[in-house]
């Protein structure tokens, strides 16, 4: 299991790689100002619907049941069932496109209501969001093929195909001299990202021969028992949704370059999310459903508990720099072009205030894991409604005094009220075991963040007034060195507190 999080968690990386790459291009060309916010409410549009209904409700209700219909019913029951949801799928899809292209004006105005008497964030807006809205159709079906070939363990495609969004989307940028504006330029981008996307992954779907077609619809025992599951989990998920509209929503009444603050914050602060949490949870899931089909209770428990301790010895290091040094980060890797210092400030205290959120955010995939693998969708949406209603209340309250670094102080809130409200769920029906071995590893983990956060606040200042006299990009010259000590730091911290032998048991586990 930690193999296959291994190699999600890789290609993830390299997707937040070429993502750094292609925001520090939308830095240099966007910059924060009313293009950047219009692109961004355009990209965010078809963002939160395929969160709410592809990778986020879809996926949870999705997997469990495809891996629960091969194992019992074979390959030809499993198939005819990818076929009547591809079939539902795609026709739901092509509705909501045609809807959201009719009625894309009065969406602007709803998603971005501060935006409905600005002449120039408005009307770019509503076309920029033409152009990304058919995004949502492919990515969707690009869902649906990746959750097929997750349920067969087959994780690479899937978790390779974001890297094309960003590949694609650098390469337009780079050729924004033939586009209107740079946000049409990021825009075609994000389309053409799509189909190259669907490409991928359903191609490799065909290869192994389990790519969907169309097929008459049946209302039968399988695709009841998945709606019964994909329904709270939309809710679920629109809840959480609902949450980042009320960011868009109350930034845009902030001024200008509020949303793009929140948007360079929000990117460094999903790179752990993204490589450690939902790779951990990606893989987690089914190999949980399958442990628990076959009745394996304990197996089940020991997977959520080794998932969860290689999520915390990967994003203790992240938890520790976002809180001591945001700001060098924000200023060393984008501070260039039309990206300023103020910008840049701007971003780094948002990126203190989702940190203080980040464990949550990386823990709850695979925390949510223990129902998703038993078709309970509806107890995680439970929990992640008085999440978002707590996080929007705050949102409303901090706007005034603290600006969009509210609003990600609100989220960061909202996750830990969200993730306790799971585990005390978990707890109380027996679905989770925390073993000996993981408590003391949350200890000495806690130990090393410490350690850590102390090495890097001290060597902050003397480090910058060392480079101080140096020519060239001085702030990503000392971002750089800190991050060097902070690796040596963390890593003997880490083989002191937790010694040779247990690295030794993750590289055996890792082999098995």
């Amino acid at each position: 299991m930690l193999q296959n999080i291994l190699k999600v968690g890789g290609f993830t990386l390299l997707s937040r790689m070429t993502g750094f790459v292609r925001d520090l291009i939308l830095a240099a060309v966007l910059g924060a100002g009313p293009v950047a916010d219009a692109f961004f409410v355009a990209f965010r549009l078809p963002n939160h619907f395929r969160a709410i209904f592809a990778e986020g409700a879809f996926n949870t209700a999705f997997v469990p049941a495809y891996a629960r219909v091969l194992q019992q019913g074979g390959k030809e029951r499993a198939g005819l069932f990818a076929d009547r949801i591809f079939t539902l799928l795609l026709a739901s899809q092509i509705v909501l496109l045609v809807a959201a292209l009719v009625f894309t004006g009065s969406v602007i105005e709803l998603l971005a209501p501060g935006f409905a008497g600005d002449p120039a964030r408005f009307p770019l807006a509503v076309e920029l969001t033409r152009i990304t809205f058919p995004y949502l159709l492919l990515i969707t079906l690009v869902t649906l093929y990746g959750g097929i070939l997750n349920a067969l363990h087959r994780f690479a495609t899937p978790a390779a195909a974001p890297i094309l969004l960003n590949l694609s989307m650098i390469v337009t940028l780079l050729l924004v001299v033939f586009f209107p504006t740079p946000g049409h330029a990021a825009a075609w981008g994000v389309m053409i990202s799509g189909i190259l996307q669907a490409l991928l992954v359903g191609g490799d779907a065909w290869r192994v021969g389990v790519l969907p077609a169309l097929r008459a619809f049946k209302w039968d025992d399988d695709v009841k028992r998945f709606f019964k599951a994909l329904g709270p989990a939309t809710i679920g998920s629109a809840g959480v949704q609902l949450a980042l509209f009320a960011d868009t929503i109350i930034a845009s009444f902030l001024p200008a370059g509020a949303v793009s603050a929140l948007y360079y914050a929000d990117r460094i602060n999903q790179l752990p999310i993204g490589v450690i949490g939902i790779a951990a949870g990606t893989v987690v899931l089914p190999e949980m459903a399958r442990r628990l089909a076959a009745g394996d209770e304990a197996g089940a428990a020991h997977a959520q508990n080794r998932a969860v301790e290689f999520t915390l010895l990967l994003s203790v290091p992240c938890i520790a720099a976002f809180f001591v040094v945001p700001d060098l980060i924000m200023r060393g890797l984008f501070v260039r072009g039309a990206f300023t210092i103020a910008d840049a400030s701007a971003a780094g205290a948002t990126l203190a205030a989702y940190a203080v959120g980040l464990l949550p955010f990386v823990l709850i995939r695979s925390a949510t894991a223990t129902f998703f693998a038993r078709s309970d969708t509806a107890t995680p949406v439970k929990a992640a409604l008085i999440a978002v209603a707590v996080n929007i209340a705050l949102k409303v309250l901090l706007m005034g005094p603290l600006a969009q670094v509210g609003l990600a102080l609100a989220t960061a809130i909202g996750a830990w009220v969200n993730l306790g409200l799971v585990m005390w769920l978990a707890h109380r029906r027996g679905h989770v075991r925390i073993d000996a071995r993981l408590r003391v590893s949350m200890f000495k983990f806690a130990v090393a963040g410490l350690v850590l956060a102390a090495v890097l606040w001290f060597a902050d200042a003397p480090v910058r007034q060392w480079i101080a006299p140096w020519h060239g990009p001085r702030d990503l010259a000392a971002l750089a060195i800190l991050a060097c000590l902070g690796a040596v730091v963390y890593g003997v911290a880490v083989l002191a507190l937790f010694g040779r032998s247990w690295l030794r048991t993750f590289r055996a586990r890792r082999r098995g």
